[in-house]
């Protein structure tokens, strides 16, 4: 069996049945000391008072004065759940000295298909709710402030950070949009999109149309509003969410940007969707997006990340 964690690389342990002895069996090789952090489990209100669970992790010593730069995470979608687990990135993240806090919102599975229902079809703005919410806490209790909050998604995390970031502009200090769904007008029309229709609605509905508008990211973009630093990424043979959804909305919000915050798109060769991507173009990525991020969030790196 195995466990992983916020701090803990994936551990496989051999479980002696006789004795009811368990020892590790695999354990990767990481220069981390995981008692360096602490992870906590909070639970939050969301707009409608419904009471929405998310970890946060950081290293030990974290001072809440509202400076910390952070970073959110979510999904909320396909009955997905977002559960602990490790990843060098998050980790280099909180060397650098962030906060890394994850929102286990509506539309995921962490509580079975009732939790999956009240985040789906027309009730998918509870999702944006429930994610905002989660900023909203953040700062609240003094863990970041907006100006050094930055959000994350990929795929249905990419609608997610999209629409939060159309809707609540000024909440966010960065967005980080990754291959993710951004013209729900339209998304059917391309691959695999039709088979989200369960999940989103179809835009060919009368009744689902308006409601797929009200959240769209592409069209919800506002000219003349002072938006968050962005840095979307996308993949030139991404066959399941189209790059043309982050090639519409990286146009759209530079046209629309009124303020200094820049808006770029980086787009990888040869690849796709994510699934199987090399991990020299995994290093490469993660490495843009914090550069990104230490620059949009005004950082200055501690640890080993910042010698």
């Amino acid at each position: 069996y195995g466990y992983t964690s916020y701090t803990t690389p994936g551990t496989m342990y051999r479980y002696i049945v006789k004795t009811g002895e368990s020892t590790t069996y695999r354990k990767p090789k990481v220069r981390l000391n995981p008692d360096d952090y602490e992870t906590r489990q909070v639970f939050y209100a969301s707009k409608d008072g419904t009471r929405v669970p998310m970890f946060i992790t950081h290293r030990k010593g974290l001072a809440l004065d509202g400076n910390a730069p952070a970073l959110l995470y979510g999904y909320g979608g396909f009955s997905i759940p977002n559960l602990p687990r490790f990843a060098v990135s998050r980790v280099v993240w909180m060397e650098m000295g962030g906060v890394y806090a994850e929102a286990c919102i509506r539309g995921g599975g962490e509580y079975g298909e009732d939790w999956h229902n009240a985040g789906r079809l027309k009730n998918k703005q509870k999702c944006f709710d429930d994610f905002i919410a989660a900023a909203e806490w953040l700062i609240a209790n003094k863990y970041t402030r907006p100006s050094r909050l930055a959000i994350q998604g990929g795929s249905n995390g990419g609608l997610l950070v999209g629409a939060c970031m159309t809707q609540r502009p000024e909440l966010f200090g960065a967005v980080l949009p990754a291959v993710g769904v951004l013209d729900m007008l339209r998304f059917s029309q391309y691959t695999i999109g039709w088979a989200w229709t369960s999940e989103y609605g179809r835009p060919d509905d009368p009744e689902m149309f308006p409601v797929l508008k009200a959240y769209s990211p592409l069209h919800n973009l506002k000219p003349g509003t002072c938006y968050p630093a962005t840095l979307l990424t996308t993949a030139d043979h991404d066959d399941r969410v189209v790059p043309s959804h982050s090639f519409k909305f990286a146009a759209a919000l530079q046209a629309a940007q009124a303020g200094p915050a820049p808006v770029l798109i980086r787009i990888e060769t040869r690849a796709g969707h994510g699934a199987g991507k090399p991990t020299s173009k995994r290093i490469e990525e993660a490495a843009d997006q914090l550069a990104f991020l230490t620059r949009a969030l005004d950082m200055k790196a501690t640890g080993f990340a910042g010698d």
